[in-house]
């Protein structure tokens, strides 16, 4: 049985010897919202991919959002480095969170033709993911099992290229 391979921020992005790779973007707020990522990952285990989770166990309210804090400037390091080399990028958008680097993440790769968003029905700026996803043609799901079954037919339309 294939088992994908996990990479977990700050984790240095391993060498996926020609398996596509999968990035887990989206609703964390600091580790405080539903650990949505670790669900995916168990639905994911299977397939013939690397999956790049930018949620971190060690990570510390106490640094600073500014690009002086060392430990801050490597998470948004990583992930830009993980969003620029994954060939399918996860966008999870929960219902009690603002995700403003979701959104920041949706409006730099909309064009891309990498993502599939799932936007809970009350987001608070669903209707603004909506059109944006229409107008750029942007998969989407309509819960988290559907996200993973998109992200499992993506995997196999890369697999037989």
């Amino acid at each position: 049985m294939t088992v994908a391979l996990v990479i977990t921020a700050p984790q240095p992005l391993a060498d996926a010897n020609g398996w596509p790779m999968v990035y887990l973007g989206g609703t964390i707020d600091m580790g405080h919202s539903e650990n949505w990522q670790a669900q995916a990952v168990e639905l994911l285990a299977g397939e013939r991919a690397v999956i790049v989770n930018p949620r971190r166990a060690d990570w510390n309210a106490d640094w600073l959002p500014i690009a002086e804090e060392p430990h801050f400037r490597e998470q948004v390091e990583w992930e830009l480095e993980a969003l620029e080399v994954a060939n399918v990028i996860v966008l999870h958008l929960a219902s009690d969170s603002k995700s403003p680097i979701s959104l920041l993440e949706l409006g730099l790769h909309a064009r891309g033709g990498r993502l599939i968003v799932f936007c809970a029905p009350d987001y608070f700026r669903k209707g603004n993911v909506d059109i944006t996803a229409e107008r750029y043609g942007i998969e989407r799901a309509s819960s988290v099992d559907d996200l993973v079954e998109r992200v499992r037919c993506k995997l196999a339309r890369l697999a037989r290229l």
